[in-house]
């Protein structure tokens, strides 16, 4: 039995992996950290709450002893660190929350795992794995190759900066104190329990309320897209196969230009109001609820600083030490995820309206 840690895991993705994990391992204890800003929703986790081996524990990162007391009391053996601030508008407008949550955040928890694990010795074998982006490679351009992992790192955004650092930090720990670390690199997930500033469900949302589809610039940047349940089994693949000290690119195989996908979704949203009438009554001020398409609503908005161009990942290491490959279609994994919105309006109001709050 594994005793594993998920910082960040009320949010988007860590979220996604708790419910994978209790899936895959019901065997394993899994101890959720969590500073729930704006984008950790204790909702997301609200079905694992009469689990006895799930336990939540609301705090920062950066509380140190607080970490090294969950280290210690809860005997933990596996750390999986997904907490971060993840999106780059917001790094642009205020880039000190992600130094101190990407940066710091993470050599807190480096810090702790070494008192606990390599000089306390509370358990005989660990692993930290640090979850990482594909942006701390930079920008692509249209007929470059995908990023490998030996890529040299070029961030051009305070946060894809704040994640390469963290990334040093934890290569750091492994190569001067021996601490047992994995990382992994992803390209851009998607799926439920998106808080909805990201494109994908910023756009699903923005269509049922009959709002703007803001595309920045032309539209052209090119994003690869991965499954949020692909990653999680993803990581998992890391976690027990991957080589200690090593990095793994995860990517989805499937590359779009952000005006194509946006065209994708509207098409999939005006497809679900002609199949369900009901929509049209519980989303009146969606241009499908009358029959307009959603594309209609698309709006070129001034481009980001500094947008980077293109992301595309490289996936052999992980396809041939690992055996990961992504098993979502695109198409596929865009419908379901547009049908869990449409199915779950409650949730995105209430993250949306906690977000107001804060």
């Amino acid at each position: 039995m594994r005793r594993v840690l998920v910082t960040g895991g009320a949010g988007f993705i860590g979220s996604n992996f708790v419910h994978y994990w209790r899936r895959a391992y019901p065997e394993d204890r899994v101890v959720v950290l969590d500073a729930l800003t704006y984008a950790g929703n204790l909702e997301n986790l609200s079905t694992l709450r009469e689990d006895p081996a799930f336990r939540f524990v609301h705090g920062d990162i950066n509380d140190h002893a607080l970490v090294l007391d969950l280290l210690r009391g809860e005997k933990i053996d596996t750390l999986v660190h997904f907490a971060a601030e993840t999106h780059v508008d917001r790094s642009i407008e205020g880039p000190d929350a992600f130094i101190g949550s990407n940066v710091v955040g993470t050599h807190s928890l480096l810090k702790a795992a070494r008192r606990a694990w390599l000089e306390e010795g509370r358990v005989s074998t660990h692993r930290f794995h640090h979850v990482s982006t594909d942006e701390v490679f930079g920008s692509l351009g249209i007929d470059d190759p995908p990023f490998r992992e030996t890529t040299p790192y070029a961030p051009k955004s305070p946060y894809s900066a704040s994640k390469a650092a963290s990334d040093h930090l934890v290569r750091a720990y492994h190569h001067s104190y021996g601490l047992q670390v994995t990382t992994s690199c992803c390209s851009n997930n998607y799926g439920p329990r998106q808080f909805p500033e990201k494109l994908i469900p910023l756009c699903i949302v923005n269509m049922l309320r009959g709002l703007p589809l803001p595309i920045f610039g032309d539209g052209r940047h090119v994003r690869e897209w991965l499954h949020v349940d692909d990653h999680c089994r993803g990581i998992d693949l890391v976690i027990a196969r991957g080589r200690v000290g090593q990095v793994y690119n995860l990517g989805g195989g499937s590359q779009l230009a952000n005006l194509d996908l946006v065209t994708r979704l509207c098409g999939i949203v005006d497809d679900e109001f002609r199949r369900e009438p009901s929509l049209a009554r519980r989303f009146p001020a969606a241009p499908a609820a009358r029959g307009t398409p959603s594309r209609s609503l698309v709006n070129f908005v001034a481009d980001r600083p500094g947008h980077d161009f293109r992301y595309a990942i490289d996936g052999r290491k992980a396809r041939e030490e690992l055996g990961f490959e992504a098993r979502y279609d695109l198409d596929a994994g865009l419908r379901e995820t547009v049908a869990w919105y449409l199915g779950n309006g409650s949730w995105w109001g209430n993250v949306e309206g906690r977000e107001k709050r804060i």
